[in-house]
């Protein structure tokens, strides 16, 4: 197992347990954290909307165009605005550092 460090709505830092092959959506939800993922992670709505340490969006895949159509639906994103459910936890990400947004 590795760890995320997730930053919730009121700007407390977090340092929870990922395990591998899990979406990041899954991780952060399983941990209790407010995180709606209506869609299960189907990349059917923007609900699970994180911010991205900006370290860290050079070693993600980049978004696919669904994500990026889902994206534009939300009234604010960031230049590092990702869907948590469209990055898969792999040890290479072991330390991944994500912000909840409002509105997540």
């Amino acid at each position: 197992m590795g760890t995320i460090h997730v930053k919730d709505q009121d700007g407390i830092s977090h340092e929870i347990e990922a395990v591998e092959g899990w979406r990041v959506m899954e991780i952060i939800r399983e941990h209790g954290f407010n995180i709606q993922a209506l869609c299960g992670g189907a990349c059917a709505c923007a609900t699970c909307h994180v911010k991205v340490d900006p370290n860290w969006t050079p070693r993600l895949h980049p978004a696919r165009d669904d994500e990026e159509g889902m994206l534009d639906e939300l009234p604010m994103v960031y230049d590092t605005s990702r869907l948590s459910c469209q990055i898969i936890y792999s040890p290479e990400l072991d330390g991944l550092t994500v912000e909840l947004p409002e509105a997540a």
